[in-house]
């Protein structure tokens, strides 16, 4: 029982973590930048609706935060000290895996 109820926190929080936690991919640069330049160009996207795309992504990465924020406090109501450390444990060796792969 207690795994599945780490397997699904983990399911929850990870994806969450890695949206919210790119706080600054949230905005109209990073990430988010990229993809509107590309719609931009593919699309051939208007000024305007450039501007409405901006705000659609800029409001997404907004929600997300608030949903990751929301999943980890009742995470903490779920879990116990030892499986949040743990669960803190394998979010930090995920995002080094991760960072180590972004520079190759």
């Amino acid at each position: 029982m207690n795994k599945k109820i780490i397997i699904l926190a983990m399911a929850l929080a990870l994806p969450l973590t890695v949206a919210a936690s790119s706080g600054d991919k949230n905005h109209v640069g990073g990430h988010h930048g990229n993809r509107i330049e590309h719609m931009t160009k593919s699309l051939d996207l208007t000024a305007e609706q450039k501007t409405k795309v901006e705000a659609l992504f800029k409001e997404q990465g907004e929600k997300s935060k608030i949903i990751h924020e929301e999943t980890q406090a009742r995470l903490q109501s779920v879990l116990s000290k030892e499986q949040l450390t743990k669960m803190t444990e394998l979010k930090k060796q995920r995002h080094e895996k991760w960072q180590k792969n972004m520079k190759h």
